[in-house]
């Protein structure tokens, strides 16, 4: 074993002095873990109902424990530590592609471009045939873009109602496609008012071309078309979603829902049982009864039948604020939707715990202490040559077995004596920075 370094030893022995009086049994959930791989740094993805154990909202109450019951240095990759970007909106060119039909395969283009790969013209590689041609579909020219493509906004003629579903393809020559999935944009007259969509996710990779084509019908004339392009520093961590939440019907049109406990919400998906429903909705949302409703997210949910098949829209996206409590109003104008309150699913950002093992396994993950102390080190002195590349090589943890749940053990009264040991732990601490 090589020698500690100063700040090493340092931080060895703050973490000592945090974590003098803990042991597991302070802590309201055991979960045993498995390790596999490269050491002594572990990295584990902490499963949501695993975190829903934890009795702060900022997982301050995350513990590792080793075979004899002593605390591990550990550190919490979570988005706020993640997220660094610089987004950019650009209005792109569009260029139309024909078809004798709508079921027609597309033909193959020849394109004219500048010297940089700005497209000039889009023609087919041969004549077509001859009767009436189909607009099946737009070419985007996304060439002057180099960040990644994060989003798609269109506009289109405001004569064509109704829902716009198309394939999304990307491609660097105009010739090779590579499937980016679909998308839905729609303008709907409902109540006097008119309900839009106009944006499309996109997967976060770069194209110097995007293919937008329609299925089954004519493409709309596009009076709009716009690229949001972003660059990370990191990748942000994937979204985990929750199980069924039942709610709470509290009068027509209004529901609510009661969270285990205090959360940073990044989307939620209402169900929509019934066929034909559409509900425009307003999201509030607190952190306790006492506080006043805060308002989180507005928007429209369906479930419609179109050409034989449903179109559904029952995700609404919110700003990532801590609530433990929600609540969504329904204009009825839509017919609302029924008596009960609707099933509710929430997704938040995966949190990465990433221990440093020390003694024996096996290791337990423990939380559960509404009175514990945040202990967590920052990734870069946990793992001193750490970046994002060096935690891709660690070794990984597991949850494995039964989560163990049980009240946490109550600490024994102190003596009103000298805590000679504490005063030992810091006379260490200050004799080593010195």
């Amino acid at each position: 074993m090589g020698k500690l370094s100063l700040s090493g030893l340092t931080v060895w022995m703050l973490c000592s002095a945090a974590f003098a009086q803990e042991r597991p049994a302070d802590f309201a959930t055991q979960v045993p873990l498995a390790v596999s791989g490269t050491g002594p740094w572990y990295r584990l993805e902490l499963p949501l109902a695993v975190q829903l154990s934890a009795r702060q909202a900022d997982l301050s109450d995350v513990r590792v424990f080793n075979a004899a019951g002593e605390p591990q240095a550990y550190a919490l990759s979570r988005q706020s530590a993640q997220r660094s970007e610089t987004r950019n909106v650009t209005d792109v060119k569009w260029f139309p592609l024909y078809a004798a039909d709508t079921e027609q395969a597309l033909p193959d283009v020849v394109m004219k471009a500048t010297t940089t790969g700005t497209l000039v013209e889009i023609t087919p590689s041969s004549a077509p045939k001859p009767g009436k041609q189909v607009l099946r579909g737009w070419v985007l020219d996304a060439s002057a873009i180099k960040a990644p493509l994060q989003q798609l906004s269109l506009d289109w003629s405001h004569d064509q109602e109704g829902f716009q579903r198309f394939s999304i393809e990307a491609s660097d020559d105009l010739q090779h496609w590579q499937a980016w999935g679909d998308g839905q944009v729609a303008r709907l007259s409902f109540a006097d008012e008119r309900v839009e969509q106009h944006d499309v996710s996109l997967p976060g990779q770069s194209a110097r071309y995007l293919r937008l084509v329609w299925q089954g019908q004519a493409a709309p004339l596009l009076t709009s078309a716009q690229l949001v392009s972003a660059t990370r520093s990191h990748l942000a961590l994937p979204l985990v979603w929750s199980q069924p939440l039942a709610g709470t019907r509290l009068k027509a049109g209004e529901y609510s829902w009661q969270l285990p406990t205090g959360l940073t919400l990044e989307r939620l998906r209402i169900e929509l049982k019934q066929p034909n429903t559409l509900a425009p909705v307003t999201l509030a949302g607190r952190r306790d009864s006492q506080q006043a409703w805060q308002p989180l997210s507005n928007g429209v949910l369906y479930r419609l039948t179109q050409n034989g098949r449903d179109v559904v829209q029952d995700e609404l996206q919110l700003p990532g604020q801590t609530v433990a409590e929600l609540k969504l109003t329904v204009d009825e104008r839509g017919g609302g939707l029924g008596v009960e309150a609707p099933a509710l699913r929430f997704a938040v950002r995966a949190t990465q715990l990433v221990f440093l093992a020390r003694g024996e396994p096996p290791f337990t993950l423990a939380l559960g202490n509404a009175s514990a102390k945040a202990a967590n080190l920052p990734l870069s002195t946990l793992i001193p040559d750490y970046s994002a590349e060096r935690l891709k090589t660690l070794g990984q943890a597991s949850v494995t077995g039964e989560i163990a749940t049980a009240p946490p053990a109550v600490a024994p009264a102190a003596d009103a004596g000298t805590d000679w040991k504490k005063l030992g732990l810091w006379a260490v601490l200050l004799l080593g920075v010195a």
